[in-house]
């Protein structure tokens, strides 16, 4: 079944979701509350869109980094909220399937293999880790989304990743995506990331593409009416601190 579109912001990262629209040819969105400043970007391809009738199927990029001013270690993402554009939409029809279960616990490598032909995305991210009286330190992983299915009108990504060194543990960030109707966005998502190295972990920097899934099956979609793709987005911390922004995007309407 075809749903309006939700990319993925996220990480979280993400993470995160981020929003169909960001593109890295323009200016990115930068948000800022107290410490905290938040970057965001990212593309979409192809920007020339059918303005109405079947849309095209199209690749999404998205990528952010979370700073604080004074240079301290940031709080954890707790969730990130994120309403697009009406004129995206998502088919998961045909995509094999991964669960939450399957995929904890499990390194990057394990995860890939057990649920290979659910994979919808890859990319990148940055954990810096600050235990209690310790300097903080940097974790890297590789970032992998798997379709989690649809069911009951809801849409369900899980997004993992494994930090190696010098902790060793699984983070799956779960992404859930329903179809709303509040003007020009037609799905809202819902990304919970859970604690990372029990609280101390906060995502600094994510870098997510979003791809063809099983033997080059297209699930991501969009039409281009009127020359540009909405959004916004909200992120809340663990400390109580909420960035929002909103976001607008060109694209070509063709046909």
């Amino acid at each position: 079944m075809r749903k309006r579109l939700i990319s993925i912001m996220a990480i979280g990262a993400a993470l995160a979701v981020a929003a169909a629209g960001i593109a890295t040819a323009e200016k990115p969105t930068i948000v800022q509350a107290g410490n905290l400043k938040l970057t965001l970007n990212g593309s979409f391809s192809p920007k020339a869109l059918p303005k109405k009738g079947k849309p095209a199927p199209i690749t999404l990029n998205v990528s952010g980094k979370i700073e604080t001013i004074d240079g301290k270690h940031a709080p954890a993402l707790k969730e990130v909220v994120v309403e697009t554009d009406k004129n995206g939409s998502i088919d998961t029809k045909g995509l094999p399937v991964c669960t939450s279960g399957k995929l904890q616990a499990q390194d990057t490598a394990a995860a890939e293999k057990i649920c290979k032909k659910a994979i919808i995305g890859s990319g990148i991210t940055n954990v810096e880790v600050e235990f209690p009286e310790s300097n903080p330190f940097i974790a890297k992983s590789k970032l992998i989304a798997f379709n989690g299915g649809t069911s009951g009108g809801k849409t369900t990504i899980f997004i993992h990743a494994y930090l190696s060194s010098p902790v060793s543990a699984a983070v799956v960030t779960t992404v859930k995506i329903s179809k709303i109707h509040n003007g020009r966005y037609g799905t809202k998502s819902i990304a919970t990331i859970p604690k990372i190295a029990g609280g101390y972990g906060s995502v600094r920097e994510f870098s997510l593409t979003f791809d063809r899934g099983y033997k080059n099956t297209p699930f991501l979609f969009a039409n281009c009416p009127d020359g540009h793709l909405n959004a916004k987005a909200s992120s809340v911390f663990a400390d109580g601190t909420k960035l929002v922004g909103s976001f607008v995007r060109t694209c070509t309407p063709k046909g």
